[in-house]
């Protein structure tokens, strides 16, 4: 395994991304939007986690963090966030999304029926503040190149509102160690 794929500094900033199970479209809805966004809010204030970027797609999330257990923490946030998401899409009678996500489920993960989120977290420490801008630029850019918005600031799930707007109403973010 390389390098820029495992956490090798405990306190490093890390560019991590999540995708859901084959790049399953999940997150078209705010409920589930809002899913991720609470289970954030909850590390950040209960785990110590730091939350300098991000931006949810459809099938996955890119974040830039920092915590001191940051593999444990990630792990608690894909499993509860998972946990969530299941339950929204049955109360929501998903029927669909939730036999996709029963297929596409690993066969030697027994602790369920269905599978959420792709294993691991692909981190990528970042190195020097040259390296950590263009991963925000990366991750605020991403629903403008998806053709999704036409500019950062109109994509509600993402940091770029933190940055650009000064909108802190769907999560506060940290202050970058600039």
């Amino acid at each position: 395994m390389r390098t820029r794929y495992r956490i090798t500094e405990k306190n490093g900033i890390y560019f991590v991304t999540s995708t859901t199970v084959e790049w399953i479209p999940l997150f078209t809805s705010r409920k589930y939007c809002d899913i991720v966004m609470q289970s954030l809010k909850f590390c950040k204030e209960t785990k110590g986690l730091r939350l300098y970027a991000f931006v949810i797609m459809d099938n996955h999330i890119h974040l830039i963090v920092k915590a001191s257990e940051l593999s444990g923490t990630m792990a608690s946030f894909k499993k509860f966030t998972a946990k969530e998401i299941i339950g929204q899409l049955k109360h929501d009678n998903k029927q669909w999304l939730l036999g996709q996500l029963a297929f596409y489920k690993k066969k030697y993960k027994t602790e369920s029926d269905y599978q959420v989120w792709q294993e691991g977290i692909h981190p990528q420490m970042i190195l020097n503040e040259e390296m950590l801008m263009q991963k925000i630029e990366y991750i605020h850019y991403n629903p403008v190149r998806h053709g999704l918005v036409d500019a950062p600031e109109h994509w509600r799930y993402s940091s770029s509102r933190n940055y650009l707007l000064n909108d802190h109403s769907v999560i506060p973010i940290d202050e970058l160690p600039l």
